[in-house]
């Protein structure tokens, strides 16, 4: 297990690929901080640009909301010191009805050409679910499989089991997680558990307010000190490359 943060240089190239806006902040943005801190590459990939993340359609029609979350994740990846980013420019919600073996097939080309030492990514359950999260799962882990360098490791996020009797009622008030999530896993099968320095928390709360659209009313309903405290760690179970036929 990797408890501290200075051994995030250990992790080398990392490579996030994530379904939505937001996502690579909430669930790794304290760990690609840390890594642009100490000089490693970080890529990032987003599947969609989120455009049906708003429960005020007219406000926020797709289109609109498209372009405000894009210029939205540009300036909170500018926050987290990371410069590399890639779109996949699926359609928000519909992940699953893609062409699964050329979006395989463009991630096997982005893997080839970064060369990860670390791929992070959701877990097959998607953290919250979401079925554009369970897909990006599936096909990142493929092309992983398929296309990463040899010792490659992927990391994929997980709740802590120390945190659940901590924020059990605030999740259930927010009602992000459905019946039986989020997993939670216990400290020996951890392969990374980072509970963030308040530098390095505050960073990350930054880049996460860059992304207003979908941050600012938790931040406000929450308060800036228990919104900070909510996603201060970030914890992974990981696996190396299993050798796949192309």
């Amino acid at each position: 297990m990797i408890e501290q943060t200075a051994t995030v240089a250990e992790l080398g190239t990392i490579l996030g690929i994530w379904a939505h806006p937001d996502d690579e902040a909430y669930l790794s943005g304290g760990l690609m901080a840390l890594a642009r801190d100490q000089g490693s590459r970080v890529v990032c990939v987003t599947a969609t640009r989120g455009e049906l993340g708003t429960d005020d359609p007219d406000t926020w029609p797709p289109a609109r909301l498209a372009r405000t979350r894009t210029e939205e994740l540009a300036a909170s990846l500018e926050i987290l010191g990371v410069a590399e980013h890639v779109w996949l420019d699926h359609a928000d919600g519909e992940c699953a009805t893609a062409d699964h073996a050329a979006t395989i097939g463009r991630l096997s080309e982005i893997i080839d050409d970064v060369r990860p030492d670390t791929v992070i990514t959701f877990g097959p359950d998607g953290v919250t679910g979401h079925p554009d999260h369970r897909m990006v799962s599936a096909w990142a882990t493929t092309a992983f499989d398929r296309a990463a360098p040899a010792g490659a490791r992927i990391l994929q996020p997980t709740s802590a089991l120390r945190r659940v009797a901590a924020w059990r009622e605030l999740n259930d008030s927010l009602g992000i997680y459905p019946p039986g999530l989020p997993v939670t896993t216990p400290p020996e099968r951890l392969a990374l558990d980072l509970v963030l320095d308040p530098p390095t928390a505050a960073r990350k709360v930054r880049a996460l307010a860059a992304q207003e659209s979908q941050t600012a009313p938790l931040i406000a309903a929450m308060g800036v000190a228990t919104y900070t405290a909510w996603v201060a760690d970030e914890s992974f179970v990981g696996r190396r490359r299993r050798i796949t036929a192309a």
